[in-house]
C-alpha cells in the first residue's frame, strides 16, 4: 500500500472538502482516513489515503493539489507517510 498524509488548512469557505475529494476520487486515489474540525472559522482536515492506483506520478499529484488549495485559499500538504512519520518522531 502507498499511503500518504494530506493536510489541508485555511480559512473555513464552501467546498473545500467536496473540490478535495472531488480530485482524489478523478485521480483513482482512495480515502482510507479523513478527520476534519472548524475552529473559529479556520478550517482543518487531515486525510490518511491509499495511492497505489492513481496513474500520475506523486510529485505531479502533489503539485496539482497545492495548486488546488491556492485556488480555494487554503494550504493543501502531501507527505508520503514514511517522511511524514520520521517527521513526526519523538
Amino acid at each position: 500500500m502507498n499511503r500518504t498524509i494530506i493536510t489541508v488548512v485555511g480559512k473555513d469557505t464552501v467546498g473545500i472538502i467536496a473540490k478535495v475529494c472531488t480530485y482524489l476520487a478523478e485521480n483513482k486515489v482512495n480515502i482510507l482516513d479523513i478527520s476534519q474540525t472548524i475552529v473559529q472559522g479556520y478550517f482543518n482536515m487531515m486525510m490518511i489515503v491509499d495511492m497505489t492506483a492513481m496513474e500520475k506520478p506523486f510529485e505531479e499529484v502533489a503539485g496539482e493539489l497545492t495548486g488546488l488549495g491556492k485556488e480555494m485559499g487554503v494550504q493543501v500538504k502531501c507527505q508520503r507517510e514514511e517522511i511524514f512519520n520520521k517527521m513526526h518522531r519523538i
